[in-house]
């Protein structure tokens, strides 16, 4: 029996996320090993799904202490000037 892909379309099957964006980067090698050993233990996933999360982890940490150098300034200058 031959099977009828005449209606068929290309492309994914799911839609990406519209708030993605597409790129191509080059990362060494024991770091995407790394992050697909990580999807592997887990038993599944999307390594590039851990990569950006690992990636917005480091920004929030950034901007965490650039907010508490912030207030350590305020704090010393109200202080000077009370």
């Amino acid at each position: 029996m031959s099977e009828n892909f005449s209606k068929g379309k290309r492309g994914a099957v799911v839609r990406p996320d519209p708030t993605k964006q597409r790129i191509t980067i080059r990362l060494d090698a024991d770091v995407i090993e790394h992050f697909k050993g990580l999807v592997h233990e887990a038993g599944g996933g999307n390594y590039q799904t851990l990569i950006n999360n690992a990636l917005r982890e480091h920004i929030k940490a950034h901007d965490r202490e650039l907010e508490e150098t912030l207030r350590k300034v305020i704090r010393e200058e109200l202080l000077k000037a009370s």
